[in-house]
């Protein structure tokens, strides 16, 4: 597990926040929490965190010379994770692309609104089942479904995990069929110098994780300082920690 974390984004602790936030408090890790309004302080002590993790972040709320000595740490061994979201990417507002970080991503950023909203199932599908985020979870047997993502492109020296599998629903009688539309990168993995990077194209937190937030058959109950607890599925708890523990 990571030794300290820079969190930045996902509103606020007392709203979308709360999700990830919770399940570090619960998995002990230290992390610093800057709500999604508040930009980043120039005199941030960037040398002192492992991992930085941006989610509904907007890229104007962090400057590019910080930005860089962000870059700069990640090269020397610390872990980047970018989560998807409407300010995310490029969003709608997030406008990370040709930025330090997003440059240093794993996966290339439109530099026009990549949201995708979707109406019908989307299911995530795993392409490297024994990755050490997603192996020992029931992809096949249980398959998650999602309720929008972030068009993301990956590098050519980056690995996809995970791809998003868009579907379309039709009813007849009392039968339902599922047929696939397309597919997208939707974890995507790769390297920042000494530094692991992650492209999660997906948000965490509702309305985006739709479903799988539920994901499993038991609950995970959980609470960080300054929120008012989350209560999720085993599974989904089980992922994110994979994936937090890998980088």
């Amino acid at each position: 597990m990571a030794q300290r974390v820079l969190y930045c984004g996902d509103t606020t602790l007392d709203s979308a926040a709360a999700y990830l936030a919770s399940l570090m408090a619960l998995w002990q890790v230290d992390f610093d929490y800057v709500p999604s309004h508040q930009p980043l302080s120039a005199n941030l002590a960037v040398g002192s965190f492992d991992m930085f993790i941006f989610s509904d972040y907007p890229a104007e709320r962090a400057d590019s010379a910080l930005q860089q000595r962000i870059v700069e740490r990640v090269s020397a061994g610390a872990s980047l994770l970018m989560i998807g979201g409407w300010e995310s990417y490029h969003g709608q507002g997030g406008d990370w692309d040709g930025t330090p970080i997003g440059n240093a991503l794993p996966v290339e950023i439109s530099a026009t609104d990549d949201r995708l909203n979707c109406d019908s199932p989307v299911f995530v599908q795993p392409l490297i089942p024994d990755h050490p985020v997603v192996a020992d979870l029931p992809w096949a047997e249980r398959p998650p479904l999602i309720g929008g993502f972030n068009r993301l492109a990956a590098k050519s020296d980056a690995s996809t995990v995970l791809q998003a599998v868009r579907t379309t629903a039709r009813r007849e009688g009392d039968s339902f069929t599922l047929q696939s539309v397309d597919s997208y990168p939707l974890l995507v993995t790769g390297k920042c110098g000494d530094g692991k990077t992650a492209a999660l194209a997906t948000d965490v937190a509702p309305h985006w994780i739709g479903p799988m937030v539920d994901w499993g058959q038991a609950r995970v109950s959980a609470q960080a300082a300054g929120t008012d607890g989350v209560e999720v599925g085993n599974l989904y708890a089980q992922f994110l920690r994979q994936l937090i523990d890998w980088l």
